[in-house]
């Protein structure tokens, strides 16, 4: 991220320090009786973890980055209605999602019209039978393939299912909090994490079952023949 809401001018890093040194409760409290100071402290204890959460709906940088900063400033405008039947952080969560489906209605209008959990599946999708496609420790991918693989993945879910899967299993949100955040039913939340998962390891399973050299000519012939020494080296 390159901006910070621009809250308080201070040196971010004294910032970061005093809030990891209490707790939202108190923060937030103080943030209710006007504080700025306090208020900037929980951006940057939250910022991070909302802007994944807004990126991976929206799946655009820019987009993100100002969907962000409009989520903080309502939360502040509002700081004063939030009555701590939630965390905090559920609470901004969830003002960050209304803020990204705002801007998804109005770029990419009818995207949401038909969440209803009657019509909850509009892919049609059906797992298949898998073998078992864990990877022998040898022929683990890198670090960072392994990322950018995930990250395809999670951006290769349905909306509906992106965003339970992102608040679930990247975020470690309860049920009940992501039911809430989402505007959902506890049963749909379950219902589309199972299926978020099964998308996932159906997109998942056929990398893991090549070998390393197949991997390796997989990515050859996306980018071309690496070059060595101004020549090219055979496989």
């Amino acid at each position: 991220m390159r901006n910070r809401i621009d809250i308080v001018r201070e040196e971010p890093i004294s910032i970061a320090k005093s809030a990891e040194a209490e707790g939202d409760a108190e923060l937030v409290r103080r943030a209710q009786q006007g504080e700025k100071e306090a208020f900037a402290m929980l951006v940057c204890r939250h910022e991070k973890r909302v802007y994944w959460i807004v990126q991976g709906i929206l799946q655009n940088q820019a987009d993100a980055e100002e969907v962000l900063q409009e989520s903080f400033l309502k939360a502040l405008k509002h700081i004063r209605g939030f009555r701590g039947e939630a965390r905090f952080s559920t609470w901004l969560i969830q003002i960050a999602i209304n803020e990204a489906r705002m801007r998804q209605r109005k770029y990419r209008p009818g995207l949401y019209d038909s969440l209803d959990e009657e019509r909850d599946d509009p892919s049609g999708f059906r797992p298949r039978e898998l073998a078992d496609w864990r990877a022998n420790p040898e022929e683990a991918m890198a670090k960072e393939e392994m990322r950018l693989l995930l990250q395809q993945a999670i951006h290769s879910l349905p909306k509906i299912y992106r965003e339970v899967f992102l608040l679930r299993d990247a975020e470690r949100l309860s049920n009940q909090e992501t039911a809430g955040a989402l505007g959902i039913s506890i049963s749909a939340t379950k219902t589309r994490l199972l299926r978020a998962r099964l998308m996932m390891r159906e997109f998942l399973a056929p990398h893991f079952k090549l070998s390393w050299r197949e991997r390796l000519l997989a990515r050859v012939k996306r980018r071309g023949r690496p070059r060595m020494g101004g020549h090219h080296d055979p496989l």
